[in-house]
Formats: structure tokens, sequence, C-alpha cells
């Protein structure tokens, strides 16, 4: 790429000027520091330019704002690895990138540059500190933004983990196919803050939205080839950029400032709403892939730098994506953390869930340490450890699961509990009606319990366990009743990607049945599964569209397919109408349960609070606990000083059970007290809810379901 100089341009500072006026710190586009010049010396669009490039001997930032042709200006001053300096001639809208400088020979500071547009591949490396991308086509470059925006008396909603219900959902593919919002807001930031949609989440009872990646990203290359794209957007390209396609047409046509202000106004409508957002980061890799991948930014900067390596120079991946950001050098750390922080002072998120976040906690030996720098700054800053910070507590490395592992102030996403509960209500019951037996119910106990033991060594209690069934990754809870094998042959791998343990029972038939017993037998254990993890101690979280009964035809990894196969279907058939008002009702029974117990309770709960019988109404035994034949089990709950008891009887057997229920003493001390049955997963919800049964007596228990009774 020539440059062309025949145009005389002179210098907009000089090399002193911009020694003394620039800084190092901090990277990206910023303001310069005020009281160093006046106005006629700095202009009103001269920004601090700084990007940490320790690999380029000098570096440029070529740039076009509006209206304008591209310039080129060098970055003077080197300071650690940073090439910083002041440039004139960039207001917000201005398009830019870096490049290596070429020799001294005496060219100017800045110089006019040819069109960039018309050349092929990518000239130019995106900031990584840029908050925005301009995407033309294969030519990609940061943008100046000005982030003003009206939060007016916008607050956080800070909803207690104790009482957080989360939501997992794509922007993208929760309204793409919803009737009652506009066409032109759907699949679009706006369209999730549509009022049809805050009133589905606000009936259903969520307290925060968990988003799947909504930074900057692109579609990795085998992907193009097949002519798909990656839909989930777990491939950042910019951490500080939202991505502008969630954004409407007139926003994008607007430009980068409507694009983030629409985001904002998203968030600013759920907080109103009462409803956090919790966004889904990606910081274990970048979009540039292999060490064969196209050097977009990083690689072009500080290759040696971000990305982790061996002895012998390759690249360790412990992602499974290509390439690993490598977090124990201090500059990957500040990386994420000042994306972080962006994040929560610009956007008002609320928390992040950080995928495979083991990665950022491997120190030099590559290996797992709970007092990782990063999270001991993510500890000590007062604006990071005040959201929530939710942990995909593994990776695909040496000694990458670590559930339970994460420190003070976190939680983790629960995989146990996903196991353990599908193994209960599934595979056990396959393996049970096929003439064989199934595990004890020990397991299950534990679960529903918030898997102290697991998280007792971290020293934090069951409110750090997030339980989840399913998630964006994996069968949708419909799939996983309805299909013994994925069935994800769209996704043009012949059927080799997606998980193959899935733990799933189809009931006899696989896919769709119109068999009256097969759909009556899926219901029920779709029922068994949302109330397991709605009335179950620690954080729940829903994947949307389970609330509705959600199909992907038995695609268990649709991270490709930006379509109806992945998008909620909102049809709201029989079938879903009755899967939505059994979820919402369960949302409100614990949300009623927790409203009669202490702030400490569940988090301090210990065995008065939690107590556990067998069938005859005694207390369960090590021998019941480890006879793999004893598959019911009931909970008895509530902290010793409420009012309010809530009793959750489990048969997990294909026979129905006489449960004798514990004998409790009035509040008096004389006589026994009644439960009133609140719900129950059996086909006699209806008929039997408000059903009284004393202490002591015997009600029946139909196979495979649960009750639920409060005193």
């Amino acid at each position: 790429m020539e440059l062309n100089l025949q145009a005389m341009v002179m210098p907009i500072f000089d090399t002193a000027a911009a020694l003394d006026a620039s800084q190092p710190r901090p990277l990206g586009l910023s303001a310069p520091q005020p009281g160093v010049f006046d106005a006629q010396t700095a202009p009103n669009d001269s920004v601090n330019v700084a990007v940490f490039a320790p690999d380029l001997d000098r570096v440029e930032v070529v740039f076009q704002a509006p209206g304008e042709p591209w310039q080129s200006h060098i970055l003077s001053n080197v300071e650690n690895g940073v090439h910083f300096s002041l440039v004139n001639g960039m207001p917000p809208g201005t398009r830019y990138g870096f490049r290596e400088a070429p020799g001294e020979g005496g060219l100017p500071l800045s110089i006019p540059a040819v069109d960039l547009d018309d050349d092929g591949g990518q000239p130019l490396l995106l900031d990584p500190y840029g908050r925005a991308v301009d995407q033309r086509g294969e030519f990609l470059t940061s943008v100046h933004v000005d982030t003003g925006f009206d939060w007016g008396d916008d607050r956080p909603p800070r909803t207690p983990m104790r009482t957080s219900v989360i939501y997992e959902a794509h922007v993208r593919g929760q309204t793409m196919l919803h009737p009652d919002i506009p066409e032109h807001l759907r699949g679009t930031y706006a369209g999730m803050a549509h009022p049809v949609m805050i009133q589905h989440l606000t009936e259903l009872g969520i307290t925060a939205v968990q988003l799947l990646p909504i930074h900057f990203h692109l579609d990795e290359s085998h992907l193009q080839d097949l002519g798909m794209t990656n839909y989930w957007g777990y491939n950042t390209a910019a951490f500080f950029a939202p991505h502008a396609d969630y954004a409407t047409e007139a926003a994008r046509n607007a430009g980068p400032h409507a694009v983030q202000d629409e985001l904002k106004g998203m968030i600013k409508l759920l907080h109103a709403a009462g409803i956090e957002v919790i966004l889904d980061v990606v910081y274990n890799h970048t979009a540039e892939a292999g060490p064969d991948g196209p050097p977009l930014s990083f690689r072009g900067l500080a290759e040696k730098r971000y990305y982790r390596h061996d002895a012998h120079g390759r690249y360790l991946d412990t992602t499974g994506c290509g390439n690993t950001l490598d977090f124990s050098d201090p500059v990957v750390v500040d990386l994420a953390l000042d994306s972080l922080r962006y994040w929560v002072n610009d956007f008002h998120v609320d928390g992040f869930r950080f995928d495979l976040a083991v990665t950022l906690c491997r120190d030099a030996s590559n290996t797992f340490d709970p007092q990782h720098p990063f999270l001991q700054a993510i500890a000590e800053d007062p604006v990071l450890s005040a959201v929530k910070l939710i942990a995909e507590p593994w990776d695909v490395g040496y000694g990458g699961w670590q559930t339970g592992r994460f420190p003070h102030g976190w939680s983790d996403w629960n995989d146990h509990f996903r196991d353990g509960v599908r193994s209960f209500w599934l595979s056990d019951r396959a393996a049970i009606e096929a003439g064989g037996q199934g595990g004890s119910v020990a397991s299950l106990a534990e679960l529903m319990a918030g898997s102290a033991n697991l998280f007792a060594s971290s020293g934090r209690t069951r409110l750090a366990s997030v339980n989840f069934i399913t998630a964006h990754d994996g069968f949708t809870l419909k799939d996983l009743v309805s299909y013994d094998r994925k069935h994800n042959e769209a996704n043009g791998e012949q059927n080799r990607d997606g998980h193959g343990d899935n733990r799933s029972y189809n009931h006899g038939v696989e896919g769709r049945s119109e068999n009256e017993a097969i759909v009556a037998a899926r219901a029920l254990s779709v029922r068994n599964l949302m109330a397991t993890l709605l009335l179950s101690f620690g954080v729940p979280m829903i994947t949307a569209g389970d609330e509705i009964g959600r199909t992907q035809q038995g695609n268990n990894n649709a991270y490709c397919q930006d379509n109806p196969t992945a998008w909620l279907d909102w049809s709201r058939t029989q079938e879903a109408n009755a899967m939505f008002r059994t979820t919402r009702e369960l949302v409100r029974l614990r949300r009623w349960f927790l409203r009669h117990q202490p702030e400490s309770f569940p988090g301090n709960a210990n065995d008065s609070s939690l107590q556990w019988f067998d069938d005859k109404g005694k207390r369960m035994t090590p021998a019941r606990w480890n006879d793999p034949s004893v598959r019911s089990v009931q909970l008895l709950m509530g902290h010793e000083d409420s009012e309010i008891r809530g009793l959750i009887s489990v048969n997990g057997s294909n026979q129905d059970v006489k449960m004798v229920l514990p004998e409790i003493l009035s509040e008096s001390g004389i006589g026994k007290r009644m439960f009133e049955l609140r719900f129950t997963t059996s086909v006699l919800h209806e008929r039997r809810k408000g059903a009284l049964v004393a202490s002591g007596e015997r009600d029946i228990l139909q196979a495979n379901t649960i009750n639920i009774y409060r005193t």
C-alpha cells in the first residue's frame, strides 16, 4: 500500500509537543489530558491514541473522518510497548485502524493516505480497545464513538442471588419469530426490550436475562465456506464493541452511536421492569483462530504477549478454538478488566457469565489457580466486585474441570446438577423401564440441597451453585425427553459435532410422536425436570424457550443455525401454554417460599432446616441412602424460626408409593400440623391442588412424580 507523499501537509503537532501532551494510558482513544494545551493548540477533535504493540517498531494510525479522505499519523512516542500520540481530525464517527509504519525516511507525522476501501484483505489492525467496529465485507475498522447516553434515573435492580431466576437467551433468536413484535424490531436489542417480551419475562418471574455474546464477533472460515454463520457468537474480535447486527436497521444506518443507544435503551427498559442484564463474555480466545488465522488485531500487534505458547513457541490451546489468550500476562489481565469495567460503567450491565473461565485463571505453568491475579483484581475492584460473576468452570485443557473451586464472590455453572438430575429422571428411568436398575436417590438429594459439599472447600455456600439442566449448548428440555441421540446433520459435520453423552430418554420413540401415552410420559418428565430445577437450592437458570416447549429437532449443537431451528417458536399450542403455566407456577412457588424465610436462608441452612425422610416418614439412614433400589425421599425445609415449612416428596420409581408425611407438631405443641398440597407434577395437579394431609398420615405419590406441600 503506497502513501501519497506529494501533498504538502505539515505535522499537526511537532514531536516535542506530542511527547508532552500525549499519554500511554488509557489505551485506545481518549480525550487529551485537561490543562495540557489551550483550545488553539489542541482542537476539539484531537484525541489521545494509544495502542500496545511491542511487536512493531513504528505504528501509525490510519483514519477517515466522516466525509474526509484517509489520513495517516505516526504514533511517535513509545513506552513499555505502548505507542501513543495526540492526533487531530478524529471526531466521533471516524473509522480507524493500526499498521506498522515505514522506516524513519523523513516522513512527517501526519500525511494523506490512499483510499483503503478498494484494497483487498485486511490492511489495518483493529484497536483492541475500540468501542465499535465497522464491517464492510472483509474490511474491518474500529470507530471512534461518543458514548454519551441519557440514563435518567436508571438503577441496577441488584437482585440477591437467593431470589434470582436467570433466563439464558439469545438477542436475535428470542424475538425473530414473535408475531406480536413489529417485524422491524424482531431479532434486535429493541425487540428484546419490547413491552411484549418484557411482559413475558415478568409474568414468568424472571429476574435476570443472561445474553449470549453481544461483543462484536466473526464467523469462522469453515462456516463461511458452508454458507453458515456463528449464530451463538462465541468468536469475539472486539471486547469493547457491541455486535451491530443485533441492532435495528435504522440504528445500523445511523451509525455506531445509535447502535450503542439501542443496546443501552434495552438495558434501561429491562432495569425499569426489575430485570437484570448479564452478559456472556468470551475472554478465553479471539476470532483470530489458530497460528495460520488472519491477523485482525491482537496477532498483528503483540502476538507473543496476547496468546499462550509452549516452550517451543507453539500455540497452547485450552479452548478448542485454535488460540488461547494468555492470562499469565498482565497485559491480557488488564485488557479483560478494562473491558468488564467499561460494560458495567458505560452500559450498566449487572454481571457476567465467563465462557471457559478456567482458561482465565491459568498461571504461567498453565495450571488453574483459584488465587489467580485476575480473580484477585476483580475481588479488589469496587466496580466489578459488586456485580454478579458466574463461571463456566471448565475448559478443554489438562485439569480443566474446576467446578466448586472458584473463590468467594463467584458462582459456578453446576454441571454436576445438570448430569445428576438428567440421570435420575431420564437415563435411570430408561434403565428401569428396560428391566434394569437406576441409581439411588442420594445423588439427587445432594443436588436438590444445593451441592453444599461441592462448594464447601472454596468457602462458599449453596448460593454459589448456578443450577441448570439445559443451556444453549445441548438439547432443549423438550428434546431431552424426545431423543436418545443427537441429530446435528444440518451442521455440515456428518453429525460428528456436539455431545454424545446427553443422558436423555426418548420414552420409546425417537423424535416427534403422536402416541398419547408417549406424549404424556414426556410431558411428565419435563415437569419433573423443571420442578427439580426451580425447587432446588442454589440459583436456577432456565434456557429460553424451555418454558414453552421449544425443540431444535434433536440438534444439540445449534451454534451455526441462525434459522428457525434455533429461534424460539412462539406458536402458543396447548402444550406450550401448559408448560408456561407450569413454569410460572413453580417460579411463584419458589419466590413465595423464600419470602417467608430469613435472608440468610438457604445460604446458611443447617441440619435443622434441611431434614430428609423416607417413604415411611422416618429419618433417612445411611443404609437407605446407599440402597440403589430406594428411589423415593422427602425433604422438609425451612428455617426453624419460620412459620412456613416446605416439603418436597420425590418418587423416582415406576410404582405408586404410599408416602407417610413427616410428623411435625403444631405451633402450640399440641396435635399435628397439616400439610397443604401446593403442586404435583402428576396429571392430577388441578384436581388435587389444595388437598390437606395431616403430618404422619399417608398420601399417594404417583410413579415418577414430585409433590410439593407447605405447612
